[in-house]
């Protein structure tokens, strides 16, 4: 087999014992065939170090002190194991009544896999549920590899337990341990261009396709050629896999953000009347609902490696902002122009089901933040409308959850590019709602050719970049902590300048003062740029306090990674990513730019506590929802009405994988995994065009006559 990420030769479970010397059964689940506990981790196997395994004869001194080695090896691994299942599984058991009453007591090879195993290896019919650093983790096809995690983390998955999960490192509370905003930190990393295509993070798909600039555009022509389900069935399997999850939490990093598609839910066959003026009927091409099984699989993953999850999603009907990212490419047709209140409606349906498939219980642990919209342009659609929209569907998801800790995520809302100043003092006595800023230098549209390169001396290196993210950052975002809440740059890279490629689009020309193909093959990079670029990476870091690194992957084209400043595991195989993401605390002030320091406490109400969801009056009396105005529209907005069926997501994982296999060689859980849907007493119906009213195209509308009568 090989790997779906190198293309080299992967070795499977039996062989990789072979090569560390053992030819042992895999370690037994939690719960033996006889009901007995043995260990929980599995212990780290040194390999080629021990006295006793390859000696051909044993002297009487060893015969004498394997008994008293033996005793006290058990000791250390009762020392281990035993707080362990105490302070870990036993609390999450006393916390969380479906995995303490879900399990089997037996699991035979069959209830339980270290998170994909087939429940059996060739040697053992059990596999290992949990494991530390050295351990062997089998995949969903059967396949291993080595855990390395040197920060004190550990996995855990059993199908008879699945909502138990491992932990990411011994400074992060585990996904069952309270978060304190303030004290703990956000060291994030996104998994981008995975559900959601981006041209330069996958450029392989795109180069296939030449004329492809978005995923719309992708989707049209892999659909002319039958190769659509096909292809991204394959991306969706291999371009971020479970090796990748161990590799992030390895990496000191706590938390994910992972950007979804409006299409995992549904799609629209028809978003216009083909007897509209200028118009025909227009079905959205994109795949639909293939994705919720490998977005489950992803959150299966997240809890087994303990790592948090912020569910964004990324994409809105009509477009939010016009780029390739949200779908489509050119206009924006949501909250703006005819149609922006008919997308809207739509978009809160997707958001609704999404948010009621995450306020169950069996998810609110792994995923404790939900971006209900990525990047909206403020400055085109308005900032009462999109005030408008946010606190319409704060109140929604809100109702499905209910207020004050432990009732659903955070609700994580985008600056709008307007800046985080403009979000204080917003919304005072809601409950959680985080103010989320992507700060970019590379967007400025200015040549940015300030030299990176200064040489290798900590104190200078990386030019004026590190200095820079410090001043610009640093202060406003502790600001917006003090006069808004929680605030967290959900989007952020090594890009001071905008050379990748495709990273402006397929067709984008680049601002960079320099020459873009020094920045598209870092094996051409010296000490002198790889310490500069490691500078500005700390800096940031430091600044932002609590952050996702945009992306963790970028796809190679052409055999290289043509955008490696914005790689994360790029950037720590090169050496200009940190290790670890704690020694970058105290870089601003090491270089003489701390900026202004945060407290490091937040209101009650802004984490749940007393006060939450206590908003005055005042500060929402002038939104309005429905909108009775939207920019570049005239007097007539088109609505729907209700009368369709909701979707509902449920618990789904990936039928078949790319190499063929089942993925049913991860064993189903034998607890219930929830229903999809939170609140029973929540059956609006999904709203629906209004028979024998004539629609603009929702995503062409700009370009279109002006609806002329009434409809919906």
């Amino acid at each position: 087999m090989r790997d779906p990420r190198t293309g080299q030769p992967r070795a499977n479970v039996h062989d990789m014992f072979h090569s560390m010397g053992d030819d042992r059964t895999i370690t037994p689940s939690l719960h033996g065939s006889d009901g007995s506990t043995p260990a929980l981790l599995t212990p780290k196997k040194e390999l080629g170090s021990s006295p006793l395994a390859h000696t051909p004869q044993r002297s009487k001194r060893a015969r004498v002190l394997l008994p008293l080695l033996l005793a006290g090896l058990v000791a250390v691994i009762l020392a281990v194991v035993l707080p362990v299942y105490f302070v870990v599984v036993k609390k999450h058991n006393n916390n969380n009544d479906a995995a303490a009453t879900s399990s089997t007591g037996s699991s035979g090879g069959s209830t339980s896999s270290s998170g994909g195993g087939t429940g059996s290896s060739p040697t053992s019919n059990t596999l290992a549920v949990s494991g530390g650093d050295g351990s062997v983790v089998v995949t969903t096809n059967g396949e291993g590899f080595v855990y390395n995690n040197s920060f004190g983390g550990f996995w855990y998955y059993d199908s008879a337990n699945p909502l138990i999960g491992g932990r990411a490192n011994d400074w992060t509370p585990m996904l069952n341990e309270t978060w304190t905003w303030g004290e703990d930190r956000v060291y994030g990393v996104n998994l981008g261009g995975w559900f959601v295509l981006e041209p330069f993070i996958a450029p392989a798909l795109f180069q296939e396709y030449p004329t492809a600039i978005d995923e719309w555009s992708l989707s049209t022509l892999m659909r002319a050629d039958g190769t659509l389900q096909q292809k991204l069935e394959a991306h969706y399997d291999t371009f971020i896999t479970e090796e990748d999850l161990a590799q992030i939490a390895a990496a000191g990093l706590n938390w994910i953000r992972v950007p979804i598609p409006f299409w995992a839910v549904s799609t629209w066959s028809d978003v216009g009347s083909d007897s509209y003026p200028g118009a025909g009927t227009t079905a959205e091409p994109f795949l639909e609902g293939v994705a919720w099984p490998y977005i489950v699989r992803l959150l299966t993953w997240a809890r087994k490696y303990g790592l948090r999850v912020n569910l964004d999603l990324h994409t809105i009907p009509g477009s939010q902002n016009g780029f390739n990212h949200s779908g489509k490419d050119g206009q924006i047709n949501f909250m703006n122009g005819p149609m922006g209140y008919a997308n809207a409606q739509r978009a809160a349906d997707i958001i609704r089901t999404i948010a009621e498939f995450l306020a169950q219980d069996e998810w609110t642990d792994v995923v404790q933040m939900f971006g209900i919209l990525n990047e909206p342009r403020l400055a085109i659609i308005g900032q009462d409308q999109v005030y408008s929209f946010y606190y319409e569907m704060y109140q929604m998801i809100r109702n499905i959850t209910g207020i004050g800790e432990g009732h659903g995520q955070y609700i994580t809302l985008h600056d709008g590019f307007a800046g985080i100043s403009k979000w204080g003092g917003w919304l005072t006595g809601s409950d959680r709602v985080i103010i989320d800023t992507h700060p970019y230098f590379s967007f400025s549209g200015a040549p940015n050719d300030s030299p990176i390169a200064t040489g290798t001396n900590p104190d200078d290196a990386g030019g004026e970049w590190p200095g820079k993210a410090c001043t610009t950052w640093g202060g406003s975002l502790n600001q917006s902590r003090a006069d808004f809440g929680i605030t967290i740059a959900g989007e952020w890279s090594n890009g001071y300048n905008d050379c990748g490629l495709y990273l402006n689009g397929v067709n984008g020309s680049h601002s960079y003062g320099g020459n873009c193909d020094l920045w598209q093959d870092s094996s051409n990079w010296n000490a002198s740029i790889i310490a500069g670029v490691a500078a500005f990476a700390e800096a940031s870091m430091d600044a932002l306090g609590d952050w996702f690194f945009w992306t963790w992957k970028i796809g190679e084209a052409d055999g290289i990674v043509q955008s490696p400043l914005w790689s994360y595991q790029l950037g720590l195989q090169g050496g200009w990513i940190p290790s670890d993401p704690r020694t970058a605390k105290g870089k601003c002030a090491a270089i003489g730019d701390e900026g202004t320091p945060f407290v490091g406490t937040y209101s009650s109400w802004q984490t749940g506590g007393a006060g939450a969801g206590t908003i005055a009056p005042d500060q929402t009396a002038w939104f309005q929802w429905p909108p009775t105005t939207l920019s570049n529209a005239g007097n007539i907005l088109p609505s729907y009405s209700t009368g369709g069926s909701m979707p509902t997501l449920t618990y789904a994982m990936p039928t078949t994988t790319t190499t063929g296999t089942a993925s049913a060689a991860m064993p189903p859980p034998t607890a219930s995994m929830g229903n999809g849907w939170a609140d029973p007493s929540d059956t609006t119906e999904a709203v629906v065009a209004v028979s024998g009213c004539l629609y603009p195209d929702a995503w062409d509308a700009l370009s279109l006559p002006a609806p002329t009568a009434t409809c919906g």
